[in-house]
């Protein structure tokens, strides 16, 4: 990185962080820091949700996970536009309604209290878990390619983040996404424009698609019926509904960004803006990964994106195999770029050689792939520690090694950035819903507004201290955005299961709903460990469950657990 570099993220990550702290410093009350005073206005709330829900991790492993395995990943977010309907309609109208400050204290109105502790205890559960890899993420990546500290790295970004939240509480952290969201999407789209340009003479963004499709990176929409495969039509209807109903209508640090409105239809607005944006920004996002797999086409690519792991076998007794595998894949990669640039050429041509060309370069790739499977167990047998899983590398070694200087500097504020957007969210939320569900609702005596004032901060900085150690202690799990969507999956289907009892089944009572809660997540937690099904669907199953286990009590045991 060259000194450019460095004054652009340094000076984007300090006026971030001076603006939000100086903006909103201040809160007189425990609902102007948990809720903003509701003054926030709709545009706001959307680019809050949608900077709450764009953590580094967007950035750093969608990119790589389309290089790796095309548009399909797009599927995922297929469910939320009906998620925001149902929403809009039913869940905001009740919280606003309510005057609640926590989506949990709904449950207990409709339920009792320990539904409502229940609730609350499994968002902070895996609420905390996620803001630990959102710090963790961009953390990892960044200390392997650039050669930083990583325990250093996690403190830096967890402190950033800590100082404006405790600061101006909600309004820091919805002023904030606002720069945030402006710096993320022009480095992305500074990003998209510069690789189109880098692409070779006579190659447009037309043949750049087909290109892309002889890589079988181009299949948007998978019909298939396997519950199994993780990213289909169907997984993103159902699975990704569930999934999105439950994060945003149930998960606080998203419900919360939401109650800082000005009125319901601030709120309705906010939600379907993002609801409508969120399907092209990350179809964009992934666009931005498949050109990157364009270039690389043309261009040489590491054997293995980690640096890490590279070093790692070659300073092993497996550095010699390692060495002759890379020549193959040299080797290999020539004969690429020649057809590459061959089939580019004969593309819009009627020859009949462009199927020919295509089923070779099917055959290349495949063999590519074969290639960098066996490096990855020359690795993992070098030193099983380090991660041979590259997908999250991809981005940021295209990013160092390819952008001018200046642009390396944005694109790593826009990672920062993105980091900063989503912890902010997570610790707003956690400290919300530890004062508000737990510590307040448990508390035998009464205290003044400035006392909670001051344990909402208080907390804030807790869970920003329990962030970076769950980040210092993290690891690298497949791919960082599948992650944070398994960890949701696993508690997001009972939390929603709750909630659609008691906005729909009115007859099903509170002791009822904790017990079957209790069951459901046990046994969801164990679907995940067999492994059965996709984690998209544990979403769904753990919905039903909830449901169908609380029926089963009402009828049958109510009287003896009432």
């Amino acid at each position: 990185m060259q000194l450019l570099d460095w004054l652009i993220l340094i000076g984007t990550l300090s006026f971030i962080v001076i603006y939000g702290y100086y903006k909103t410093t201040g809160s007189k009350n425990v609902k102007d820091y948990i809720l903003g005073n509701n003054e926030a206005k709709w545009w706001t709330v959307g680019l809050s949700v949608m900077a709450t829900q764009a953590s580094a991790i967007t950035f750093l492993s969608t990119p790589g996970q389309a290089f790796q395995d095309g548009m399909g990943f797009v599927q995922f977010y297929f469910g939320m536009p009906l998620a925001m309907i149902v929403i809009c309609v039913t869940f905001i109208p009740i919280y606003h309604r309510l005057k609640v400050y926590t989506a949990y204290e709904f449950l207990e109105n409709r339920f009792d209290q320990k539904t409502r502790s229940l609730a609350a205890i499994l968002f902070l559960i895996q609420r905390g878990l996620a803001a630990g890899i959102t710090i963790y993420a961009p953390a990892i990546i960044l200390s392997s390619i650039l050669g930083w500290n990583l325990k250093v790295l996690n403190v830096v970004i967890g402190l950033m983040v800590i100082i404006y939240t405790v600061s101006g509480g909600t309004r820091a952290v919805s002023v904030t996404h606002k720069q945030q969201m402006f710096v993320i999407m022009l480095g992305m789209f500074a990003t998209f424009f510069l690789l189109l340009s880098y692409l070779p003479e006579g190659v447009n963004f037309s043949k750049a698609l087909k290109i892309a499709s002889a890589g079988d990176k181009m299949k948007i929409i998978d019909f298939s019926f396997d519950p199994a495969n993780r990213y289909t039509l169907w997984s993103g209807l159902f699975g990704g509904f569930f999934l999105f109903l439950s994060y945003f209508g149930t998960d606080q640090s998203q419900v919360q960004r939401y109650l800082s409105a000005q009125s319901v239809r601030e709120s309705r607005l906010g939600l379907l803006f993002n609801g409508i944006i969120k399907i092209p920004m990350q179809f964009f996002i992934l666009l931005v990964g498949v050109m990157v797999f364009v270039f690389f086409q043309f261009n040489s690519s590491p054997l293995n994106f980690n640096p890490a792991a590279n070093k790692a076998v070659e300073n092993s007794e497996y550095a010699q195999q390692y060495s002759d595998l890379q020549i193959v894949y040299e080797q290999l990669e020539d004969k690429k770029k020649s057809l590459q640039h061959t089939y580019s050429n004969i593309l819009e041509s009627e020859a009949s050689d462009v199927s020919k060309i295509k089923n070779q370069l099917v055959s290349v790739n495949q063999h590519e792939k074969e290639i960098r499977r066996e490096a990855k167990e020359l690795i993992r047998a070098a030193n099983g520690s380090v991660e041979t899983n590259d997908t999250d590398y991809v981005f940021i070694y295209f990013i160092l090694n390819n952008l001018p200087v200046g642009l390396i500097g944005l694109l790593l504020a826009v990672i920062f950035s993105a980091a900063m957007s989503s912890t902010s969210s997570e610790l707003n939320a956690l400290a919300s819903t530890t004062v508000m569900d737990i510590y307040k609702r448990n508390l035998k005596t009464e205290q003044s507004e400035a006392h909670f004032l001051a344990a909402s901060r208080w907390f804030t900085v807790m869970w920003g201290m329990i962030a970076i150690l769950f980040a210092s202690f993290g690891t690298l799990f497949e791919n960082l955005i599948q992650l944070v969507n398994i960890v949701g999956s696993i508690f997001y289907g009972t939390i929603l299961g709750i909630f659609l009892i008691a906005f729909y089944i009115k007859s099903i009572k509170g002791a009822t709903v904790f017990w079957a809660a209790l069951i459901a997540e046990s046994l969801i937690i164990a679907l995940y460990f067999i492994n059965v099904i996709s984690y998209l669907w544990l979403n769904v199953v753990g919905v039903f469950l909830v449901i169908l286990i609380s029926l089963i009590i009402q009828k049958t045991l109510s009287k003896s657990i009432a």
